[in-house]
This record gives structure tokens, C-alpha cells and sequence, in this order.
């Protein structure tokens, strides 16, 4: 607490608010700890995904191949970028795309894939990468909820040509208030992305392009910088907790997460997948469980997409909408919380 008001006084008594020496350091460090190049700050997550997508190109009459089941931003700004989202169905094990339906989901209007790195656990991008390859295609990940992930070693800014971050307050490495970034390989991407962040400038009052109101603000940066430091300890405590959890759910019927190798799961949720979702939930929270539910929809059966076929097209994400379960999962969690978590579920799960 300490750290974060001294932040906050710097701040405050520099009276630089937006676009200043904070950002610029987060956008460095940041990018360097998620081995990127380059990093742009914006002022969510949300906004990170469209203007990375409006800046490899995407727009009218092209067709972005994504999950079908995740946060509705990962689609909805696919839509906003003027383009058509193409939904496939997810690996039941992992949450996340199934390469081999992103491959039969290419026409010739396919400009991008947009995986998302559900509940802290990478894609196979390896796999996904040598499909975009192989196609010509963009990859902008969806990575709100992996900051810190990695796969085949590979930190998650380095797999793809731009990986977007969310800073909302539950995550991993969370604001105090709304924040994103955009992580790029490319400049030419970056440089994009700063330019459609600040109204389609480059230079104070030239504006070449139309552009967004989407600055990541001085403040958040600071506060993030000092939490930035923590976040390998938190995302290790986080690993721990989920070891705690396999280790005393083990033998429950219930289905418990999988960390599918060479993939560095860091755990944003911990989410099992069990019958009867909503009445265990119920029963827990009467024994003082708090549970949660990442996502009770699968996308293309939102009423903004209105696609009455949806639990039939995708299958897999309908039934992972109706069974998953996210556990209480946060870095500062005691043991006595995870027992009372786990003996709560064993007697929910033998009633």
C-alpha cells in the first residue's frame, strides 16, 4: 500500500496525467517482461483488440476466425473493426481454440485468427501460428487473462503480431480502474496502434487517420509499474494454489483444469467443470463459497449475434457454458480458505 501511494503522489505532484514518462515506463517494462518489442498503453482491454486489429488491416468484408467461448469483447470488436467474426469451437480440456477447426474455417475472405489465452492458459501456438503462417493471416491474441503466460517457453507477448492485455481490477495484473495494452512484434503495428490511440495522430493536431480517445493514463501506469514487480510472485502463489486444489479435489466428480504442456497456465481462474453447475454454486455459496462463471453463453447465442444454432454449431462451448466453475483463485489465498473451499464441494458433491 505503501509503494502505491507514493506512486500516486508522484503522480499527483508531477501534474503530468496522460501520456507521460509512467506510461512510457509500463509500456518498456512491460513489454520486456512479456517479450514484446513494443508496448501501447490504451484505456482497456477491449479497446487494445480493436485497435490492434485496425491495425494489421482489418476491416469491411473480411472474415476473423475466434472462439466461440469467452468474453463477448474477444467477437464484438471484431464487428467494430467492420469485419465478420467466424466462430469455432473450443478443446474441451483447455477452453481455448481447437487449431484444427481455426484451419477448416479458412475462405478466401479470412484476413485474421484471434485466439484467446482463456483463464490464464496459452493456445497452441504453435499450431495456430504455422496455420496463419501457411494462410497469410494475422494473429491478435486475446490475452487479458495471461499476462505472464507462456508456451513452448515463450513468453505470450512474443507468439503473434500483436497480444492484447487487459489491466481490469480482477486480473492477474489488475488497475485500480480500466487500462489495456497492446503488445507488438511489429513497429509498424505499434506505431499504428499509437496513432489510433490518441485520435489518429502522430504529431499535436495532425491527424491522418480516424482515430479513438483511448489513452492509458498516468496514474493507472504507476500503479501498475509497482504491481508489475509482484507479478511473478503472484503468478507462482497462484500456480501453488491451483496445485492445492488437484491435490484435495482429486476423486470429486468433477472435471479439474488442465494445464496441457508445453503451455505455462497461470491460473486467472481456476475452473472446474462440474454437473448441476448452477445448484452447486448454490450450495456452496450457502456454506460461504463464492463462486463464479466464466461464461454462462456461448458468444454466437448472445442476442447481438442472434444465432439460434448456437449450442448445436458449438457444441464443446455450450457445454463448457453450462458446467464451468471458477473457484475462488487469488495470490493471497491462506490454506485455511482452500480447505474450506475443498471441504465445501465434497459435501456439496456427496449430497
Amino acid at each position: 500500500m505503501d509503494e502505491l501511494l507514493a506512486a500516486t503522489r508522484r503522480v499527483l505532484t508531477s501534474g503530468r496525467f496522460i501520456l507521460g514518462p509512467e506510461v512510457q515506463a509500463l509500456e518498456a517494462e512491460l513489454a520486456a517482461h512479456c517479450g514484446a518489442a513494443n508496448g501501447v498503453g490504451v484505456n482497456s482491454g477491449t479497446d487494445a483488440l480493436l485497435m490492434a486489429l485496425q491495425a494489421v488491416g482489418i476491416g469491411p468484408g473480411d472474415e476473423v476466425i475466434t472462439s466461440a467461448f469467452s468474453f463477448v469483447a474477444s467477437a464484438s470488436t471484431i464487428l467494430l473493426a467492420g469485419a465478420t467474426p467466424v466462430f469455432v469451437d473450443i478443446d474441451p480440456a483447455t477452453f481455448n481454440l481447437d487449431p484444427a477447426l481455426v484451419e477448416a474455417a479458412i475462405t478466401p475472405r479470412t484476413r485474421a485468427v484471434v485466439p484467446v489465452h482463456l483463464y490464464g492458459q496459452l493456445a497452441p501456438m504453435d499450431a495456430i501460428a504455422a496455420i496463419a503462417r501457411a494462410g497469410g493471416l494475422a494473429v491478435v491474441a486475446d490475452a487479458a487473462q495471461a499476462v505472464g503466460a507462456e508456451y513452448a517457453g515463450r513468453p505470450v507477448g512474443a507468439w503473434g503480431d500483436a497480444v492484447c492485455l487487459s489491466f481490469y481490477p480482477t486480473k492477474n495484473l489488475g488497475a485500480c480502474g480500466d487500462g489495456g495494452m497492446v503488445l507488438c512484434a511489429r513497429g509498424d503495428v505499434a506505431e499504428r496502434v499509437r496513432r489510433l490511440r490518441d485520435h489518429g495522430s502522430s504529431r499535436k493536431y495532425e491527424h491522418v487517420e480516424l482515430g479513438h480517445s483511448s489513452r492509458l493514463d498516468e496514474l493507472q501506469a504507476a500503479l501498475l509499474r509497482v504491481k508489475l514487480k509482484r507479478l511473478p510472485e503472484w503468478n507462482e502463489a497462484r500456480r501453488g494454489l491451483a496445485a492445492r486444489y488437484t491435490a484435495l479435489l482429486g476423486g470429486l466428480p468433477l472435471t479439474l483444469p488442465v494445464e496441457r504442456p508445453p503451455a505455462r497456465h497461470v491460473y486467472h481462474q481456476f475452473t472446474v467443470r462440474v454437473a448441476n453447475r448452477d445448484a452447486v454454486a448454490r450450495a456452496l455459496r450457502a456454506l460461504g463459497v463464492g463462486t463464479s462463471v466464466h461464461y454462462p453463453t456461448p458468444i454466437p447465442g448472445q442476442p447481438l449475434f442472434a444465432r439460434p444454432d448456437a449450442d448445436r454449431a458449438f457444441p464443446q462451448a455450450a457445454a463448457a457454458a453450462r458446467e464451468a466453475l471458477g473457484l475462488p483463485c487469488f495470490p493471497q489465498m491462506t490454506e485455511d480458505e482452500i480447505r474450506q473451499v475443498a471441504d465445501g464441494l465434497r459435501k456439496t458433491l456427496a449430497r
